[in-house]
């Protein structure tokens, strides 16, 4: 049986929930991640489990880490599958907009809007690096952590000059201190 667990973990942009099965990572949520998959009384509290995603987030948040390894398990239709998929191959450090993510999986620019769609919907946040699709003309668009955090994420990758985010979605950025990556990782 694939019972899921579930730990919190501390990150310089605040906690996030990891869940997980047997089978691998199912969610990282921030605590006011819209669409929170919330811990219900079917799943247990693992202080064991889940240390080398926290490891490796802790990494990536020191600059250490450029890409992710791993084992996901997270529930998506096909189609959501291919998008998160194709999301794991935008490197640190760029973006792409839902129109090239739309092409670079075999469909017409029109499927913006399903890529934005899928996008919202991934249920591993960083991991899955969603923060790394922006809008048209570089603009920051929708995500579950909040635009200031999608902000943050970018800047910590060294993207921020490909993005645009308004001053008003930032108030609790200046708490908020993100070293710059290592270029030596």
């Amino acid at each position: 049986m694939n019972d899921r667990h579930h730990r919190h973990h501390e990150t310089p942009l605040g906690p996030v929930l990891l869940v997980a099965t047997d089978a691998g990572l199912c969610g990282l949520y921030f605590d006011d991640h819209v669409g929170l998959d919330r811990v219900d009384a079917g799943r247990r509290a693992d202080t064991d489990a889940l240390d080398d995603v926290r490891r490796q987030l802790d990494e990536y948040f020191a600059g250490e880490r450029l890409a992710f390894d791993i084992q996901l398990a997270a529930a998506g239709s096909a189609f959501e599958q291919r998008v998160w998929g194709e999301l794991r191959q935008i490197p640190r450090g760029t973006t792409a907009t839902y129109a090239e993510i739309a092409e670079r999986i075999g469909r017409p620019r029109g499927a913006a809007r399903a890529v934005g769609a899928a996008n919202g919907k991934n249920p591993v946040s960083i991991i899955v690096p969603c923060h790394r699709v922006i809008g048209a003309g570089g603009a920051l668009t929708g995500y579950a952590g909040g635009l200031a955090r999608k902000h943050a994420l970018l800047q910590l990758e060294g993207a921020i000059g490909k993005a645009v985010v308004p001053s008003a979605a930032l108030p609790w950025m200046t708490q908020t201190s993100l070293r710059s990556p290592s270029k030596s990782a």
